[in-house]
């Protein structure tokens, strides 16, 4: 029996985060028959590696040094020289030229994919980044968007094709992220009926686009009037975490907030949360909304990117019109002191989940974006 054809990830780095999580969601869910995967990072992996579930799956590094390192392209051609994949899956600008670099190691199927950008060009209109994109369009015969928002912009800024660009949206597993079941055996605040606060939490890479300051501050104006009994849990890591903790420490409201760090059990830290908060820049599809939503959480978000496109308003949750401390401590405080409130936005939240975001339509979409390059030119 032949060997299933190989997918070749390459992505900047394996570690914590949104693109990273949905591309382990991806390897784990497909079926093994159908394809193998590898992965190439530029710049490294770290333990989150341990959540591929499959034992079939390469994880190699070319250690690219910061800026520019030449040498770092032959080092990826000869890794795919080396594995021989049927299609190479680049994702984001830190790996678009490497389409050019998979054309010349003669991988005839070539995919890339674009899931959000970063806090120094939050919308996606860097005139350099774009000139980047633009020359490596050509060489990828396919982009993947992950929200029609993201979709638009590689027609109308990027110049893509309507035609070479498959929209898929993230998928969630709904049965992992559910209302039911343990909260984190470190969970620091009681959840005894009597006394137990309520917790306003999000999860995300402390990074700048994600935009917990704005977070910290809404909490803080909120705090204030709520006798005591708020909290604030933030679980993620990245390179913003010290100056969180010193805004946290500045505004005066430290003794309240968690800051949970990276963690690997993310559904029983979200079944602690009564109020989910993601307060980001933008965001292409956000896995942590759809794990919030699945979990049966009221969502909070700001009206960016794709968020419109998962959050139903008044319906699972609340869009403000900006991702500021007052629109988000506006938003917050409706679901406060109305409990039914954030009971019935949390099950609605679950039910647009199941319905529309699941685990199955994501890998059927990609499987079928695969299947199609191959019956091309196999």
């Amino acid at each position: 029996m032949a060997e299933a054809p190989l997918i070749t990830h390459v992505i900047y780095r394996l570690d914590y985060g949104g693109l990273e999580n949905g591309l382990v969601n991806l390897i784990n869910a497909m079926p093994r028959e159908k394809y193998r995967h590898a992965i190439v990072c530029l710049a490294g992996y770290s333990a989150f590696r341990e959540r591929i579930a499959r034992d079939d799956v390469e994880v190699v590094s070319v250690d690219k040094r910061p800026g520019k390192d030449f040498p770092a392209y032959g080092r990826v051609w000869r890794q795919l020289r080396r594995l021989r994949p049927a299609i190479v899956h680049t994702r984001n600008l830190g790996t678009a030229d490497q389409q050019w670099v998979a054309m010349a190691a003669g991988v005839r199927h070539r995919v890339h994919g674009e899931h959000g950008w970063d806090a120094a060009d939050p919308r996606g209109e860097n005139a350099r980044a774009l000139r980047i994109r633009r020359a490596c369009r050509a060489a990828a015969q396919r982009h993947v968007a992950v929200s029609r928002d993201i979709a638009r912009w590689l027609h109308e800024r990027v110049g893509v094709a309507e035609g070479a660009i498959r929209q898929i949206y993230n998928g969630v597993d709904s049965e992992r992220f559910n209302p039911q079941g343990p909260l984190a055996q470190d969970w620091p605040w009681s959840r005894e009926p009597g006394d137990r606060p309520l917790v306003i939490g999000t999860v995300g890479r402390l990074d700048p686009i994600k935009n917990q300051v704005a977070l910290l501050h809404a909490f803080a104006q909120l705090a204030g009037a709520a006798s005591g009994r708020l909290r604030l849990a933030i679980v993620g890591a990245g390179p913003e975490g010290p100056r969180l903790r010193e805004v946290a420490t500045a505004l005066g409201i430290a003794p309240w907030v968690w800051f949970a760090g990276a963690r690997a059990d993310a559904p029983a830290l979200l079944r602690g949360i009564d109020i989910f908060v993601l307060p980001s820049f933008n965001e292409g599809i956000s896995n942590t909304i759809l794990e919030a939503m699945a979990s049966g959480r009221p969502v909070v978000a700001a009206r960016v990117g794709g968020n419109g496109e998962l959050i139903e308003p008044d319906v699972t949750g609340t869009l403000c019109e900006a991702p500021a401390p007052d629109a988000l401590t506006a938003a917050i405080r409706r679901y406060l002191d109305d409990r039914p409130l954030r009971e019935a936005h949390g099950a609605a939240a679950r039910a647009r989940c199941v319905a529309h975001f699941s685990m199955g339509a994501m890998v059927l979409g990609y499987t079928e974006l695969y299947d199609e390059l191959l019956a091309r030119n196999p």
